[in-house]
């Protein structure tokens, strides 16, 4: 199992006036229209805890009001909880002094915005290299650093454009490049494609995906669409009404949902192009015939299982190791749910 980079335990975050006075009432099962109700408190956070490995994507997702945003925010401090634990390599982020956090976050996170957070007045060099001007970086490092990085995101010609000069994904690409450019080990990611067109927020989704394969970070990713969290996360998390109603991988969610609210959430999911082959695959003796990857997509799977004998395979992982069978007539159950 990989090392926990942040673990979340038993977070709560109300608002309002005297958040510890109500405390109690929530622990004891006072839910959040309630407690609005009959304290005037806003519940934000409940009873949250989350491990997240480290090198790998954690999607947070949910409606809005949910409370994935205000989640994320308490990774860096940016909001005080009114309860729980922090801990990034195991290190409680809430009894950090303020120097301590100042390190954390200039050199440890980086965060990316929905609406970009970028500055208007400076140029895409100069943003990109914001964070390591922070850092008390040498000019000529900055600029070193800064150009990497614009090349990376696929900016290069753009350095001495402004902000207000560059389309939405463009904008966000800045943005990007200006959290990788820290060498931060954590991004935390509130909404950051979310601005975007479909067309550019897939675009988006495909650079992060293909730096993360280079630069295994932990990411924190907050969205709202399911299509998009799918795609993203090695883990996903769904919240609802700040408390956390399901934790697991992607092909988890969509076959086992827990309740109701995320199974109606992933009833118009593609399965076939969201669930691969390890997910279903059957322990067994060792299979005589033919073996297909486990990575392969249920999609992908039809033809060649409809082409077996016995319309069945072995599958395998890439190094070699054997999980079971899958047959034609599983993944269609499958993919009919």
């Amino acid at each position: 199992m990989s090392e926990l980079k942040v673990q979340i335990k038993n977070l709560y975050k109300i608002f309002g006036k005297n958040p510890k006075k109500v405390l109690p009432q929530v622990k004891t099962g006072l839910g959040k229209p309630e407690l609005l109700d009959q304290t005037g408190h806003v519940l934000g956070i409940n009873n949250v805890s989350l491990d997240i490995p480290a090198k790998q994507i954690q999607v947070v997702m949910g409606l809005s009001g949910s409370g994935k945003s205000t989640l994320i925010r308490h990774i860096n401090r940016l909001i005080e909880p009114t309860d729980g634990q922090i801990l990034i390599d195991g290190e409680d982020v809430l009894t950090m002094s303020d120097r301590q956090l100042r390190d954390v976050r200039r050199k440890k996170t980086s965060m990316v915005f929905q609406k970009f957070g970028l500055l208007p007045h400076r140029k895409v060099m100069e943003n990109v290299g914001y964070g390591l001007e922070v850092q008390g970086v040498k000019d000529d490092e900055i600029a070193q650093k800064a150009q990497h990085w614009i090349d990376r995101v696929g900016l290069t010609g753009y350095e001495n454009h402004y902000p207000g000069q560059l389309s939405g994904g463009m904008q966000q690409r800045v943005g990007l490049a200006r959290a990788l450019a820290t060498d931060a080990e954590i991004l935390l990611m509130d909404e950051a494609f979310s601005a975007l067109d479909p067309l550019i927020r897939y675009d988006m989704q495909s650079i992060l995906l293909e730096l993360q394969d280079e630069l295994h970070k932990t990411i924190i990713f907050i969205t709202h669409d399911l299509d998009e969290a799918l795609r993203l996360g090695d883990k996903i998390a769904i919240l609802r009404d700040g408390a956390m109603i399901q934790e697991g991988t992607a092909p988890q969610i969509v076959l086992t949902p827990a309740d109701d609210y995320i199974a109606d959430f992933t009833k118009d999911i593609n399965r076939g192009k969201v669930i691969r082959l390890r997910a279903i695959a059957e322990a067994g003796t060792p299979y005589d015939g033919a073996n297909i990857p486990a990575g392969t997509l249920l999609n992908d799977a039809l033809q060649p299982l409809a082409q077996a004998p016995n319309q069945t395979l072995g599958v395998t992982e890439p190094d070699g190791r054997y999980l079971g069978t899958v047959s034609l007539t599983k993944v269609i159950g499958a993919l009919a749910g």
